[in-house]
C-alpha cells in the first residue's frame, strides 16, 4: 500500500483530495490543527491515520515529523490567509510560516519520495529584507509571497534531492473552499477539479521540477526559475527555522 500524508485534511481540497486517494487504495494519513474537525476527516475518509499539529507553531511540526511512519508521498496542502499582521512565537509573520516555513521543515524532516506542494497563481517575490512583512501588510500579498516561495523551495528541492520528485501546482482557481468564500465571495470553480490536479501529481512517478496550472504544466514567476533568489531562500528558510 501507498502511504500518503495530506497536510490540512479536515476541510475543503485536502479533505476531497485525502477521500479521494484513500477510494483510489492509498494509506492515507490526515493532518488538522483541531482535535475533533481531525478525528471526523479521518472517519469521513476511512483514513489510515491522524495527526494533530498547529502549524503556527514549529515546535508542533517538529513533533509530527517524529510521529509519522516513513512516507511515499507528502501533500502540502495546509495554508492560510491572514487577515492582518500577525507574529507567531517563533518570529516569523503567520502566512509565510504556515504556507511555506512549516511544510519547508517538515519536507526537510521526512524526505519522502514524492512531494506535491499546493500553492497557487497567486504570486508574489519574497522581499529578504521584510519577510515579516512589517511594511504594508496585505494579505494576498503575504498570500503570494507564501506561495511562490513553496514554488521556489519546490523547484530547489527537485535541483538539490533528484532522490527526491517535488512538483507544484495551482490546482484551480478559486475553488468553492471556505478561505475562498470568506475572502472573495462567489467561487470560479470546484474543489473537485482542484482535486483532479492533485490527485494525478500525487499518484504521477516520474514527474519533478515543474509547475502546473490545473492539469496542464506551466510556468509560476521568474524566481522560481532563479538559482541564486531560490538558494537564498532556502539558507533564509533555514535559518528562520532552527
Amino acid at each position: 500500500m501507498t502511504m500518503i500524508l495530506v497536510t490540512g485534511a479536515t476541510d475543503g481540497l485536502g479533505l476531497a483530495l485525502a477521500r479521494r486517494l484513500a477510494a483510489g487504495g492509498a494509506d492515507v494519513l490526515v493532518h488538522g490543527r483541531d482535535r475533533d474537525r481531525v478525528a471526523a476527516a479521518a472517519e469521513a475518509v476511512g483514513a489510515a491515520g491522524s495527526f494533530i499539529a498547529d502549524f503556527s507553531r514549529l515546535a508542533d511540526v517538529r513533533a509530527l515529523a517524529d510521529e509519522l511512519p516513513p512516507l511515499h508521498a507528502l501533500v502540502n496542502n495546509a495554508g492560510v490567509i491572514a487577515p492582518e499582521r500577525v507574529v507567531t512565537k517563533d518570529g516569523n509573520e503567520l502566512t509565510f510560516q504556515v504556507n511555506h516555513l512549516a511544510h519547508f521543515l517538515l519536507t526537510l524532516r521526512l524526505m519522502p519520495p514524492r512531494v506535491v506542494h499546493v500553492a497557487s497563481g497567486a504570486q508574489r517575490v519574497p522581499d529578504f529584507e521584510d519577510l515579516t512583512l512589517e511594511r504594508g501588510y496585505e494579505p494576498w500579498r503575504a498570500y503570494g509571497v507564501s506561495k511562490l516561495a513553496q514554488i521556489m523551495f519546490s523547484n530547489e528541492l527537485a535541483a538539490r534531492r533528484p532522490e527526491v520528485e517535488s512538483v507544484a501546482l495551482h490546482p484551480a482557481t478559486f475553488m468553492d473552499t471556505k478561505m475562498v468564500r470568506e475572502t472573495i465571495g462567489t467561487p470560479h470553480s470546484t474543489v473537485e477539479e482542484g482535486v483532479e490536479a492533485t490527485a494525478r501529481l500525487v499518484t504521477a512517478p516520474g514527474v519533478s521540477g515543474q509547475y502546473f496550472n490545473g492539469l496542464e504544466e506551466s510556468r509560476a514567476d521568474a524566481a522560481a526559475y532563479d538559482a541564486e533568489a531560490r538558494e537564498r531562500l532556502w539558507d533564509v528558510s533555514e535559518q528562520l527555522v532552527a
